[in-house]
């Protein structure tokens, strides 16, 4: 089959990868959810080979995120997983490093919450979430072209659109985690970093 691809993977993976990569240096393993094309988990599992990179995604994302995997041929990088952020069961025992890019503004909000309740479920003491992609901030666009990004989900999807970084803090806090970073990353996209402590409830 052919490869899906994606250009802003392209163009973000390094700017995600500085950021990433202390974050995840104590890690074995990282659960990415949403995986896309696969370009980035490629990527990532190829620059830090100390952990495994496990790729999930709706099924009919998984043979395009599979063909990228079987090229790479790197032992770090296994075959992707079937996860839905609904399903009440995930493809998991634990999870301690999580990471996922551009895919809470895709998401409906009801799988936002799902997403954050399966973290609430999985994530291990002292786990870590990296979440990359636009957020709107005291309801307020970041960017003109945030602004114009927003229209156009909406217009394809009306349960889609960026999120409120307050509301997503606020589901972040219920499952017992605490925003430790907010890095600023081109074309007006942020990278949240987020750690459980290990007595949260």
């Amino acid at each position: 089959m052919t490869k899906p691809f994606s250009q802003s993977c392209e163009n973000n993976k390094q700017a995600i990868l500085q950021v990433i990569h202390p974050v995840f240096q104590q890690s074995s393993m990282v659960w990415e959810i949403g995986s896309g094309t696969g370009q980035h988990a490629c990527y990532f599992a190829h620059q830090l080979p100390h952990l495994t990179w496990q790729t999930t995604d709706r099924e009919e994302h998984r043979a395009g995120i599979n063909s990228w995997i079987d090229e790479a041929g790197l032992n770090n990088l296994p075959e992707s997983l079937k996860l839905n952020v609904t399903d009440h069961t995930w493809p998991c025992q634990q999870i301690e490093a999580l990471f996922t890019a551009n895919t809470l503004h895709i998401m409906h909000w009801h799988e936002v919450e799902s997403l954050f309740t399966g973290l609430a479920r999985y994530l291990t003491d002292k786990a870590v979430v990296c979440i990359y992609g636009p957020f709107n901030y005291k309801g307020e666009y970041s960017s003109l072209s945030n602004k114009q990004f927003d229209q156009w989900l909406k217009a394809r999807d009306s349960g889609s659109g960026i999120r409120d970084f307050e509301s997503i803090e606020v589901l972040a806090k219920a499952a017992g985690l605490t925003l430790t970073k907010d890095h600023a990353m081109p074309a007006n996209n942020r990278l949240l970093v987020f750690h459980k402590n290990a007595h949260s409830v």
